[in-house]
């Protein structure tokens, strides 16, 4: 085990610096100069002392060679500092971090109603013997990851909002501005987890020992809670990465829509105003997110199903005799 997650470990390293040059080399591509948007706050064109403008380059490093602009970001973001802001000249940590908590709220909350939505309708899809009922079920994934979140986000403002005047259309003050944002969000990534729960629930129905608890006279409810979806779990566990991508690459559409302030509108503004600090910062938390995320999902596994370790033991032990096999005729 620690050998594994040494591996892991070393998988999530490349995996961050990866994502770290690739952004580096994409923003530097970039034709515009950020120094020079974020003198012109206005927008308007208007003309800036050359001088100045040459100073600000050489305080964020901007003046240096491609190179040295790499490995001077690179060291820094290995100690965790990733600069300064160019439009705010806000520390990056500082400004991800008082961004952090509302994406929290929203995220979790939106995973949270995402489960239960996803686990609800492949459960029932697969437990229902009324026909009409089962392809009305297996009709809703598919329909929750075709529509586009940000009309699913508008519809929604427009009903509970401005014609029934539920909720709260903007802001982030208070549980019931997140309930709409959250519901957003949350419809694409249950719908994700319900296609994926539906087929693994389809699969593990078939399998002998479910029809060895039938023939033992458990019931239709008992077995699909007791003995088919805890087993069903294991692959929209494996999908956990893509979830936690779905739901940062969502939150910048939702809190653009809803006004809220939180990581997704933190990058939607630094990547309007090509503040590379800030976007390379979000870039490498959102990839240590996911790394991290990835991880726990690995370790969880035996958990959900002991038989995976189990599995894994008798090949170590299978290659190792093997390796022993091998090796006889050699001593002989």
């Amino acid at each position: 085990m620690t050998r594994y997650v040494l591996t892991r470990l070393g998988q999530a390293a490349v995996v961050l610096w990866a994502a770290f040059t690739i952004s580096f080399v994409i923003l530097f591509l970039l034709p515009s100069d950020p120094v020079s948007m974020a003198a012109d706050s206005s927008g308007q064109g208007v003309a800036v002392d050359q001088a100045a403008l040459d100073q600000l380059r050489a305080r964020y490093g901007l003046d240096q060679s491609v190179w040295v602009q790499y490995w001077t970001s690179l060291t820094n973001a290995l100690r965790g500092d990733f600069g300064t802001s160019i439009s705010t000249g806000q520390s990056v940590t500082d400004a991800i971090f008082s961004a952090l908590p509302s994406t929290l709220v929203l995220a979790t909350t939106a995973l949270v109603l995402a489960v239960l939505f996803g686990v609800a309708i492949a459960f029932f899809a697969t437990y229902t013997r009324k026909r009409w009922l089962a392809n009305l079920l297996f009709s809703l994934p598919p329909l929750g990851v075709a529509v586009p979140t940000f009309w699913v986000g508008l519809i929604l403002l427009q009903l509970f909002s401005f014609r029934l005047h539920i909720f709260p259309a903007f802001g982030d003050k208070g549980f019931a501005t997140v309930i709409l944002p959250a519901i957003t969000l949350a419809i694409p990534t249950g719908a994700v987890i319900a296609q994926v729960l539906t087929t693994s629930l389809q699969s593990t129905l078939r399998s002998p020992h479910v029809e060895t608890a039938y023939a033992k006279g458990a019931s239709r409810w008992r077995v699909q809670t007791r003995h088919a979806l805890r087993l069903a779990s294991i692959p929209a566990f494996t999908i956990a990465g893509v979830l936690v991508g779905t739901l940062l690459a969502g939150s910048v559409v939702v809190e653009t829509v809803f006004s809220r302030a939180g990581v997704g509108r933190l990058t939607q503004t630094s990547v309007m105003a090509q503040d590379i600090p800030v976007v390379q910062g979000v870039v490498v938390f959102a990839s240590l997110v996911f790394v991290l995320v990835n991880l726990a999902v690995d370790l969880f596994y035996p958990l959900i199903d002991p038989r995976i370790i189990q599995t894994k033991k008798s090949h170590t032990e299978k290659s190792n005799i093997e390796s022993s096999t091998d090796l006889e005729p050699a001593h002989v």
